[in-house]
């Protein structure tokens, strides 16, 4: 009982505090209350914020449920996307068994690159509609669970340009407004959270730069969480999907607040899915970094650790729900020009025959100087993500908020052997001025940071981050 209240007194004290002080970015922050009319003032700040994620089934051996799952929804002709690798391995064996039991008719696409590309969204889609699929199961990690979520949307959309949904300035960024075929994610790793989000991301060969599509109406309808799987998971794989749970907590968190957004949405429709730090994100935001703190390391370090990859399987749900709809902010802008840029490195333990830098290496190469950028715009949450993380933050100074977390930070870059800086990946200060222009469309998440943005503040980030020990 005495633990039930103290977990009650937690939860409430979290709420509490959940916004920054300062009046201008702070969620704690009273002004008098006002009627809104949204459909004046298109250039008003925002002043709601909606919660949407996938329906999450998580527990040992849960995945050979979907093959009922998909019985239930009544589907006739499934389309099963997955990677070359995983095609061959126990999780696969069991999506496939547990729909053939339940004698369902599928086809398996396994063509799918390890950070998807324009060009293969595009040969996924292809497939897609070819196949008239009535369902989609998605099987592997966040590049499988992205393209899934694109081959359904154009399928469902035939005549749809394919930069019709592609996030402004690069594409036109129409909201969906049809009716998109249910998909079911299966998740092998424990990073991207994609099995609770409505974006999909890939690389625009011609610009040499991430950028994606955004829309409530992608994400899957279940998200079936299987810690079972988290045993295939090599090292650097580990590591690195790892770290990217870490910043889409960190991210999350220190974003702008949904109040502070700008324009306020004509229409509800028009809302997106990356609306600003809120009270109900930051829930699931603080409690992955809770996981972090206590299974970060252990599930690298020692991949017989069960406990430890269970729980950082869930952290990436729990990360997942809180980005989902707060959003991500510098860190994920800037990594996309990192991973779109690349010259010539490979990471180890990973089976590609492409250059390529993995999505959670390029997003931590920068977060330590992002979050000593972002720290004067609410050095509170950096304090207290920084506390969370391990630092003794009694005596911290607000000045000080921004060098702690970023200590934290390097911490545990430097305890799970992360590559010393872009140089480690290939890049020099010559190539900043190029990753600054692929890092200024990305207005999706750049426009999130808690701190305003100009162009030179991406030129120093970006040097800043060349060596990070």
């Amino acid at each position: 009982m005495g633990s039930t209240r103290q977990s009650v007194q937690s939860l409430m004290k979290i709420l509490a505090s959940a916004g920054c002080r300062c009046p201008a970015h702070s969620q704690a922050f009273s002004a008098p209350l006002q009627r809104m009319d949204c459909s004046t003032q298109p250039t008003a700040k925002e002043y709601a914020f909606e919660m949407a994620c996938s329906n999450i089934r998580y527990g040992e051996g849960v995945t050979q449920e979907v093959g009922m799952d998909f019985k239930n929804l009544g589907a006739k002709n499934i389309c099963v996307i997955t990677d070359k690798n995983l095609a061959k391995l126990p999780p696969m064996q069991t999506v496939l068994d547990s729909l053939q039991k339940q004698k369902l008719n599928f086809q398996v696409f396994d063509d799918i690159r390890i950070e998807p590309t324009d060009i293969s969204f595009k040969q996924a889609i292809t497939f897609a509609k070819n196949g008239n699929f009535d369902a989609y199961l998605a099987v592997g990690g966040g590049s499988v669970m992205d393209t899934c979520k694109a081959a359904n949307l154009y399928a469902s959309n035939p005549d749809a340009d394919f930069l019709d949904f592609v996030n402004a300035p690069i594409g036109k960024g129409k909201p969906v407004t049809g009716t998109v075929k249910p998909l079911i994610a299966v998740p092998t790793t424990s990073g991207t959270g994609s099995e609770t989000t409505g974006v999909a991301i890939f690389d625009h060969t011609e610009l040499k730069a991430k950028t994606g599509i955004g829309s409530r109406a992608i994400r899957p309808l279940l998200g079936i969480v299987d810690p079972l799987h988290c045993r295939y998971m090599p090292n650097r794989v580990a590591a690195y999907s790892g770290f990217d749970v870490l910043c889409h907590a960190l991210e999350s968190y220190t974003a702008i607040p949904y109040q502070e957004r700008t324009p306020r949405p004509m229409d509800p429709i028009q809302r997106p899915a990356y609306q600003g730090s809120n009270p109900i994100s930051d829930i699931w935001s603080l409690h992955a970094l809770r996981i972090i703190k206590k299974y970060f390391r252990r599930a690298v370090q020692d991949p017989d650790d069960f406990e430890a990859r269970s729980n950082m399987h869930l952290a990436s749900v729990f990360a997942g729900i809180g980005f989902g709809n707060a959003g991500v902010h510098l860190c994920h802008g800037m990594s996309y020009a990192v991973a779109g840029q690349v010259k010539t490195y490979r990471a180890k333990q990973y089976d590609v025959d492409h250059a390529m830098v993995p999505h959670g290496l390029s997003v931590v190469m920068t977060a330590p100087a992002v979050f000593q950028y972002t720290a004067s715009a609410c050095p509170e949450r950096h304090i207290e993500a920084a506390n969370i993380l391990g630092k003794d933050t009694t005596n911290c100074k607000r000045e000080d908020a921004g060098l702690v977390l970023s200590d934290a930070l390097r911490q545990f870059m430097h305890d799970l052997e992360i590559e010393d800086g872009l140089t480690a990946l290939g890049y020099t200060k010559d190539d900043v001025p190029e990753l600054v222009k692929s890092t200024l469309p990305q207005h999706r998440v750049t426009k999130l940071s808690p701190r305003l943005l100009a162009e030179e503040h991406l030129h120093q980030l970006f040097n800043d981050s060349m060596k990070v020990y």
